[in-house]
Order: C-alpha cells, then structure tokens, then sequence
C-alpha cells in the first residue's frame, strides 16, 4: 500500500478543493464484504494530475464528470486522475469492500453471547479508504450526506442525527465541514439508552449482551457527560459545533476512545461487568472528557498535517484531567495522570523512538501515526499544564477561544495557535514553545542544600536540560508529636528554574520535595537527607500528588540505575499498608510486579521478591477486613493472585467461589485466578473449557485464550503460537489475549525456543496483517520476560535485516531499548 507524505499531501491541498461526499452502504451483502457507493464533488483549481484512495475488495466502476474511466488502474490503494482540467467535478465509485476483524476499517464483530452481528467504523489515519473512496488527508474537509442499508431490527448510527426511512435503510443528517478520518457509522441491535441535554439529544449505546451492566451505569456515565459539556461551554466561546451526541461502547476496539464528532466510539471495556474501583471508574469519566474536548480540539478545528497531532491529543488529554477535576466529583485526577500517563510519557522520551511534541517533519502517514504515544498524550499534556502555571489561565483560555474563532470549521498548525496564545499574552510564547515543544528528552532537577553561617540553608537547584521550569518546592518537616510518622508542610516556595539566585528556605527540612504538585515535566533527585525521610516516612506526607511526585521520582531513579530494584519493593513493602489513595496502590503494585519482579530482578531473585508482593498484598486484604474499603480489597485481591508462587490459596478462592470475607469471585477475578492457576500447571484444559461454558461471552473467550496459551506444556505452547503467528483467524483483542498467555517468567526454560522465532514470525504477521496486529506483536508478544543479551542481539539483527513495517519496527526498538535497560538495571 503507498503511505501518503506530506509533500503530495500540500500538493493536492494547494490543487482542489473539495465539497461534498455522497456515500451509500450496503451492509446485507454477506459476512465477508459491503458495498460502497461514493460521489464526491470537488472544484480543481488548475489543470492537473491527482489521486483518490481506496482499498477496495472489488472496484466494480468509476466514472468521472459521466466518463468511465478503467478500474484496472487502480495502483494499490491510489486511483490516478488524470488531465483534470480547472472547475467542478463529480468522481462515482462503485466498490466492494472487505470487512476487518482487526478493528480497522469497518470491524465486524459477533457477540458468542448471542450471535448477534456488530458493525462500526474506526477511519483514523488512513482506514477511510477501507470503507470508501476518499481524498484522505485532514486539510481537504468536506460535508458528508451518509445512508445506510442494514438488516431489518438494526439500528444504524452516525455523526449526525440518523432516520430509519423504512426496509433498514437510514439516513444520516449531512455533516458539517469535517475531515475523512472522522467519519464514522455504528450498525447493529444495539441496546440505547437516550435523554436530552439543554436541547441537545444525548445518548449512550452498547451491544445487547452488555445492557444490564450498561443500565446500571447510565446515570452516572450520563452524568459526567452533561457535566463536562457544560464546563466545556464556561470555558469556550464556540459551542458544541454538531447536532447530537452520541457515545457507543464498541466490541474489539484498538484505541480507548474515538472522537468522532457527534458519534465518540468506545472500547466496551468500559461498561464494566466486574467490580471496578473507583479509580478505574475515575479513568472512563477522563475518557469521556478527552473525547468531548476532541469535539473543540481536532473536530471543530483540526489540525493541518500529521506533524502537529499534539494539537488534537495534548489538549484532549490536559483538558480531559483539568475539566473533570473541575466538573465532576472526581477532585483529585492529577494524581492518577502522575501516577499511570506521566510515566508513560517519561519513558517514551528516554528511549530512541523519541520525538518533539510538535515535530517538525512528519514526511508521510506511516511515521505519523507511531506517533500516537506518550509523548503525543501524556508530556504533551504536562507542557501544556506547566503553561498554564506559567502563562495563568485566564490568557490561557483567552488565546484558546481566539484561535477557535479563527479557524473554526478547518485546519490549523502549531504556528497559528502561538500566534492565537501571543495575542493574548505578553509573555514570549514562541520562545516556550521552542523550548517546549520542538525538544525531546526529560530534565532532571536535583537540589542542593547549603548551610548558611546564620544556621539556615540555602537552595540552589542543579538542571540537566534546556527547559524553563516553573515549580513548587515543599519544605516537609516531621510531626514530633506524632513520633515523626506524618510530614507536615512548613512551606511551598514558587521558583523558576533556572535560578537567578539561590534560594533561602530557613532551617533545614526534613524532606526537601522539588515539583511539589507536579506542575512541570521533569524527573526530580532528593537530597540526601530527604532521600532517609522519604525511605521513613513517604506514607506520612499529607497529599496524594505529592506522594505521587515521590514515588515517581524513586520510580525515574530505580530505571536509571540509581536506587536499587529490591529497595523499590522494600519502599513500597513500608508504605503500602498506609495509603490511601487507589491509583497510587495500583500504580506502584504495578511496577513492583511487572517491572521490578519481573524484569529488573534476576530469576534467583524473583522468588523472594514475589513473597514481599504476596506479604503485603495479604496486610492489604486484612486491613479492609472490615469492608470499608472495597476498592483497595480489589486490587490487593487482584494482584495477590497476580503473585501468587502456590496455587493453594487461590485454587481454593476459586473452588469457593470467593475470597473469605469478601469480594465474591465475578467473571474477571475467576478468569485471572484460572490463568494464574495455568501459569503455575495447576489446571488444564477440562477447567478452561468449563469456565468458558460458564462465561461464553467475548471476555470470556478472551479470557480462555489466555489461559491456554499459559498452560505450562509444549502442545499447548505450539498451539498458541502458531495460533498467533501462521494463521490469520484471531480477531485483535484474540490476538492479545492470547499473546498475554505465552511469555511467562516460570516457564522460561520451556518457551526458550520460540525467543529466537519470534522476530522472523512477528515480521511475516506484521507485514501479512497490518499496523494493528503489528502493534499487537510488537507489545504483547514481544519476549519481555527474556532478559539477556542474546535475545538483545537477536532484536537488533533483525531491526538491521528483516525490515518490519515502520509499526513493528518502532515497537521493537522500544521493546529492545526496556531490554538494555533491564540489563542496565541487573548490573547496576
């Protein structure tokens, strides 16, 4: 398939001028394809040479302006125009188009539950042509008129309002102007639940199987939505730009959420059949404020090329954490943003795949969309918080509304969003934006205390970087009526960084915190004496973000080789039993086990580390014996079985159908002990097979692929991969699961073989089965759990001689890059 660059791109952009697209599709024709009818009517402003896309299963016609012209030269996915002369045209396509089970395209899903037929589009980067013929690039807007033929009983949705005209066929209200890739049709018996909001329709939908989860919490996903939608309105001048709004929670989604207008898509992940905690309930509520922020930032006004995706992703994701915590009753967001997307944004930008948040040259399609990462989202983000700590809201907002005044319904670049936010300010913004957005890598600040002749201290700030910083500075000192367990704070001090001076700060604290409140992107050091406070009384300091910036920066050191693996554990082995806070128990239950454990521990270390997890996720339990905290009970419950080296005691949790005392054992906590009980060969595929009787459901099928693929034997290994790697029948989500199952650190010995297989199978898959199964194999089943300098050497041969497609080739050299930091890590 030919990638589209930038340079065509400006070249068509600069040539037409597109108008209208008038698309029919015709969903009755069978299990394998559609039919697509597209007339698109545009306006050539010279005479020239030009192309369409499309990735059809069957070009049936085209005619041009009444003319045929010959489907036999379709050249991949490009359909040469050529001699067009200067004026209006109208291009006709008639085509078959193949459905996807990899959730490109239009993803065709069957509920096992049921056996009901799920249908939605996910168009973004270049799968529009999957589904019709498109000028498909962001800067050629145009109105789309959509109807739709579906079985009788469906319900067909869109960006706009939809009308069923009678015999499943529907159509949808004409779209304003909007780009190809957000367009966007659902299609099936879906269950809905609907309102209205200040005069606007609102509704929410999902698959039949899912609706009594989804009844149960429409109130409050209804809630949030109509909270935000208002803030979004206190905020902007612009209103919500379309007719409705719609939110459907999709089978076999790739991303979390897509902002179509009018139509976001979910993963149904989200309409939650299992106990969640509120923290995980926190995270869909973000969801849903990044996708309703995408309305303003990326629907409304988009951005002009692929370079500057930071100007749809950064300000969904800074606005999504701001407008929830300001809207709704979830107050304390910033802690789980530093705590699960701030590290993933960090660790992007310290391997080789770094890039700017804006880049400057993004030369086609298939290096944009690797893009979509940390960098795009969650440091994106954190520039955009520190310039609102450094510009002030107020001329924040002000530059915002003026750049969606001036470019409302098309296209816009990083350029013209500095020259909206100068207008508003006198500060040099272009100069932030140099320093902030054209850059890569992560600061670090490191403080250094100096006595004074008076006996007070001094504060000088040592910076390795190039960025401005504007931070808070919490001097904590220990509560001596409290025997020194809890930390109080004396003082929060502003400072920019770099100083002009050093700093006073009166007698020396106990804990000296650099980003007290996470304002700034930057990796922070203790001083030494701070680093025993925090070894003695991290739990004890009053707030959850900063206990967040704390256990973020033992979290940077342990990765850098500074601290220790087992001290980490030993941290949190101390603290643990006191927090509070869910997202900070997650967040470092999670690197404890999958990072610390897993990877940066030897296999002779392992075991003990996994019995301090155990130990404390056991206090864990029995501090919430009293029911007052069932959303910590869960993940304690969640990652004991995770550790577990034994089976006993989950094997009798799940015969019992319940941890003593609580909670009962529901369909996600009796498929997690299931595979840890196939990890650890105490259960076989009898077990699996009933459980799946038990839970038919997708997850439930999910879950059984992962089981398999866990079991410790050498026929159920050979299954498994060749399940993954020779056939192309596993949907995206089967691919996952299944990949999830193989890699195990106990069974090392037994899946030794399959290392040096993997690269030359994951590139043959990768290139037979497109970017989503590429970014599959390249994070799910990549060997993480082989820390050594073989399967090194072995990733780096293939990087330099097989040529993955740029998907897997970026996965890898990610993959590889954790690998020689692992080892790094063991050495260290």
């Amino acid at each position: 398939m030919s990638v589209l660059s930038r340079d065509e791109a400006q070249t068509r952009a600069k040539l037409l001028d597109v108008h209208r697209y008038t698309i029919d599709l015709d969903l009755t024709t069978g299990d394998e394809t559609f039919d697509s009818r597209t007339v698109i009517r545009f306006t050539a402003r010279t005479d020239a040479d030009t192309f369409v896309e499309l990735k059809p299963a069957l070009l049936r016609s085209v005619t041009l302006d009444g003319q045929r012209l010959d489907p036999e030269c379709l050249d991949e996915n490009r359909l040469p125009l050529k001699d067009l002369t200067a004026g209006e045209h109208e291009l006709r396509i008639d085509a078959a188009m193949r459905y996807s089970r990899t959730g490109e395209g239009m993803h065709r899903f069957t509920d096992p539950t049921d056996g009901e037929t799920y249908l939605y589009t996910q168009l973004f980067m270049d799968d529009v042509q999957r589904v019709f013929a498109a000028f498909d690039q962001p800067d050629l807007k145009a109105v789309f008129e959509l109807t739709v033929k579906a079985p009788e009983g469906w319900t067909v949705l869109a960006n706009g309002l939809t009308e069923h005209l009678g015999e499943g066929r529907w159509q949808a209200a004409a779209t304003p102007l909007i780009s190809t890739y957000l367009v966007a049709v659902a299609a099936g018996p879906w269950h809905s639940v609907r309102t209205e909001h200040r005069g606007l329709p609102f509704a929410i939908h999902c698959r039949r199987s899912l609706a009594p989860y989804l009844d149960a919490d429409a109130d409050e996903i209804l809630e949030i939505t109509k909270q935000c939608y208002d803030r979004y309105h206190e905020k902007f001048e612009e209103p919500y730009p379309f007719d409705s709004y719609d939110q459907a929670f999709v089978p076999e989604f790739n991303a979390g959420a897509m902002e179509n207008p009018g139509l976001v898509t979910f993963r149904d992940d989200f309409v939650y059949r299992s106990a969640v905690t509120d923290t995980e309930r926190q995270t869909r509520a973000m969801v849903i404020a990044h996708e309703m922020a995408h309305m303003w930032f990326g629907d409304l006004v988009t951005l002009r090329w692929w370079d500057d995706i930071w100007l749809n992703e950064s300000f969904a994701e800074y606005m999504g954490y701001q407008t929830l915590t300001e809207a709704t009753r979830f107050t304390d967001t910033w802690t789980d943003f530093g705590v699960a997307r701030k590290s993933w944004g960090y660790d992007a930008d310290q391997r080789p795949s770094t890039h700017p948040v804006a880049p400057e040259a993004v030369e086609d399609t298939a290096s944009a969309l690797l893009n979509f990462d940390g960098i795009s989202y969650a440091k994106g983000a954190s520039a955009l918080r520190q310039l609102v700590a450094w510009l002030g809201e107020k001329d924040f907002l002000a530059g915002i509304n003026t750049h969606f005044a001036r470019h409302r319904f098309g296209n816009a670049t990083l350029a013209d969003f500095i020259d909206s936010l100068a207008g508003a300010t006198e500060r040099d913004v272009h100069a932030w934006a140099d320093a902030w957005l054209r850059t890569t890598g992560v600061d670090t600040l490191t403080p250094r205390v100096a006595p004074a002749a008076d006996g007070t201290c001094t504060l000088t700030v040592e910076h390795t970087g190039r960025r401005p910083h504007r931070i808070a500075v919490g001097l904590y000192d220990l509560d001596v009526a409290d025997e020194g367990r809890h930390l109080v704070l004396r003082e929060r001090l502003g400072l920019d960084v770099p100083q002009s001076a050093a700093q006073p700060i009166g007698k020396r604290p106990a804990l000296l915190l650099l980003n007290d409140g996470d304002l700034t992107y930057a990796k922070v050091r203790f001083d030494p004496g701070s680093f025993e406070t925090v070894r003695a009384a991290l739990s004890g300091l009053p707030r959850p973000l900063t206990r967040a910036v704390v256990w973020n920066a033992l979290r940077d050191t342990v990765r850098d080789g500074e601290l220790a693996a087992s001290a980490y554990l030993e941290a949190a082995r101390t603290h643990l039993p006191h927090e509070t806070d869910l997202a900070l128990v997650q967040g470092v239950l999670a690197f404890a086990t999958t990072q610390v454990t897993d990877r940066y521990l030897t296999s002779e270390e392992r075991p003990a580390a996994l019995a301090t997890l155990a130990s404390l996720c056991r206090d864990l339990i029995r501090r919430t014996e009293d029911g007052d905290n069932p959303g910590l009970r869960l993940i304690a419950v969640r990652h004991f079985i995770d550790v577990a080296a034994h089976p006993d005691t989950i094997a009798a949790w799940l015969a019992d159908g319940t941890v003593p005392g609580g909670p009962e054992l529901d369909p996600e906590l009796r498929w997690r002990v299931l595979g840890r009980l196939a990890v650890l060969g105490a259960t076989d595929e009898d077990t699996i097979a009933a459980e799946l009787d038990r839970d038919p459901s997708a997850t439930g099928q999910e879950g059984a692929a992962r089981c398999r693929a866990a079991l410790p034997d050498p026929q159920s290994k050979a299954k498994a991969w060749d399940a993954m790697f020779s056939g192309d029948d596993l949907s995206n989500y089967l691919f996952t699961a299944t990949a999830q199952g193989f890699w195990q650190p106990e069974q090392a010995d037994l899946v030794r073989e399959y290392v040096q297989r993997y690269y030359e199978d994951a590139v043959a898959v990768a290139a037979r089965r497109g970017p989503a199964i590429a970014d599959a194999a390249g994070r799910w089943a990549f060997p993480v759990h082989a820390v050594d300098a073989e399967t090194l050497r072995l990733g780096e041969q293939c990087l330099r001689d097989a040529d993955p497609i740029p998907a897997l080739r970026r996965k890898l050299v990610d993959q590889l890059d954790d690998l020689a930091r692992a080892l790094r890590v063991r050495q260290a």
